[in-house]
This record gives structure tokens, sequence and C-alpha cells, in this order.
């Protein structure tokens, strides 16, 4: 399970963040409200545990524009404030759940748990760019209404970046979560798979963004 960890205390958050890889979890860790929305735009998490008050954005305002921008990812809010109009705050700006420091570690583990099932409810399973369509449940892809064969890896690998809707998706996410890459494999496997996509689907349908990693253009 991949966390995002967003809280300005600096101390506090790598306590929390050791706790949570030494319990299976994958973490990534920012301060401030301005590097939390970077980090989601360039990668996905199945949670983000995010305070309110935060250098730059608050957490109040990193939720309202993830939700802006259609970001599904379920959010767990930490906060000192305990008002209950802290908490609706939170929850009407699209807050999963809110929990009020100090907390209990089980209980925060519990509750990202119960967030990541909850994450896996049955999503869209059909997916559009230009003339590509991708079916899900049906494993089918076709272009200019003709099918196309892919293997199962190429396969994944459109379905990670369509599922993504035109956002950026880095390498790195992708070695992990296409790939499933143990530290050994070499990162260019994604290239040879990306050139593959290009041949089958046209050079324009997977877009290289210099530095970030792909996204999808239009085939």
């Amino acid at each position: 399970m991949r966390v995002l960890l967003v809280d300005d205390e600096v101390r506090m958050a790598a306590a929390l963040a050791r706790g949570l890889v030494a319990d299976g979890f994958q973490v990534e860790t920012v301060h401030d409200g301005l590097s939390a929305l970077e980090s989601c735009a360039r990668s996905s998490f199945d949670a983000v545990v995010l305070d309110i008050m935060l250098p730059a954005l608050s957490g109040y305002e990193v939720l309202k524009r993830l939700r802006a921008r259609q970001d599904p990812t379920p959010v767990l809010v930490l906060s000192a404030k305990d008002g209950e109009y802290d908490l609706a705050d939170a929850l009407d700006l699209g807050a999963d759940d809110y929990l009020v420091k100090p907390f209990s570690y089980v209980v925060l583990v519990a509750r990202l748990h119960a967030l990541a099932r909850r994450g896996r409810e049955p999503a869209p399973a059909t997916f559009a760019a230009g003339r590509l369509r991708l079916d899900a449940d049906r494993r089918t892809v076709t272009l200019a209404a003709e099918p196309v064969e892919l293997t199962p890896r190429e396969f994944a690998l459109l379905e990670h970046l369509m599922r993504r809707d035109g956002r950026v998706v880095s390498k790195l996410e992708l070695l992990e979560r296409v790939f499933e890459a143990d530290p050994d494999t070499h990162p260019n496997v994604v290239e040879v798979y990306v050139g593959y996509l290009r041949r089958k689907l046209g050079r324009d349908s997977v877009l290289t963004v210099r530095g970030g990693g792909y996204r999808m253009g239009r085939a």
C-alpha cells in the first residue's frame, strides 16, 4: 500500500513513516501543500495522510485542488484542530476520514487499511484517448474501431497510463506498478514497452515528458 504522508512536523512525520514502513507500507513524505499536490500529480497513491496546518498551501486547499482535478485518492486528515466545524469542513472538501492529534498509531493503520479496501471498489472499466478505446473488463483495445492485439504486459502498461487520464506517470511508478520490478530491473524496460505501444498504436499515442515520465497522447 503506497501512502503519501504530508506533515510539516518533520520529526513526527519521520517517526510515523518509519512505523508505517515497518508495517509493510511504502511511504513518501513531504512537508508542505504544494509538494503534496506535485506528488499526487506525479505518482498514484492508495491513500494520503494529510495535515491541515501546512506551509505554502493548507490541507484544506490541497483537498480542494485534488478533488477539483478529479483525483479520487482517499485522504485521511490528521489535525490538532478538533472542533466539529473543522471536521465538517474537511469532509465537505472531500476528506474520507479524520483523526485528531495526538492519535493512536494502531487506529491510524486500521483506518488506512479501511480506506484501501474502500478504494478497491469497482472503478470505470472503459477508457478513451482520441480514437483509442480500452475495455479493462473484456481486456480489449480498439483503434478507430479496429481491434489491436497487445501482449498482457503491453495491455497493463496501456491500462495504467489511460487510468491516469492524461496525467504524467513516472518511470518509477510504472516499474513498480506494471512491471513489479525488483531493484535490479533495468529502468529501460519501460522505454522498450512504450516503444512497442507506439508501433502498434501510433507514435503520438504515448508522449514522453522530459524529466517526468510518460502520459497518454492521442492515437
